[in-house]
Parts: structure tokens; C-alpha cells; sequence
């Protein structure tokens, strides 16, 4: 295991743990979904739709960083 991290393997390490997060509540959602909590699933829904955006900018974020040269 290397001593240091770049920014952007740390950033990396962020957008993946976002996405399991993500991975995770839907899961949940549906759960919540299969109990009849619909109005709750789709309060959800509606974060993890705002997650999804975010992840779209991060990556192309990353994919900027790591092709800037220092």
C-alpha cells in the first residue's frame, strides 16, 4: 500500500463510496417500497436521483484531474 495518495485517488476513493451508498439505499427503497411506503420511496427516489447527477460531474471531474499534468 503506497505511503501517499494523489487528490485525485482520493477523490477516486470518494465517487466509489458514493456509489456503493447509492447502491445501498436503493435497496433499502425498494424495501421501503414492497412495505407500501410509497410517498417514502419516492422522497428517496428523489435524493438518489440527485446523487446520480453529482456522480456524472464527479467522474468527469476526476477524469480532468487525472489528465492535468503538474
Amino acid at each position: 500500500m503506497p505511503g501517499e495518495y494523489s487528490m485525485s485517488d482520493l477523490l477516486e476513493r470518494i465517487y466509489h463510496n458514493q456509489l456503493a451508498l447509492e447502491a445501498a439505499v436503493m435497496e433499502l427503497t425498494l424495501s421501503v417500497e414492497k412495505q407500501g411506503l410509497i410517498e417514502v420511496g419516492g422522497n428517496v427516489r428523489g435524493a438518489l436521483d440527485t446523487i446520480g447527477d453529482n456522480a456524472g460531474h464527479i467522474k468527469q471531474a476526476l477524469a480532468r484531474l487525472r489528465s492535468a499534468k503538474f
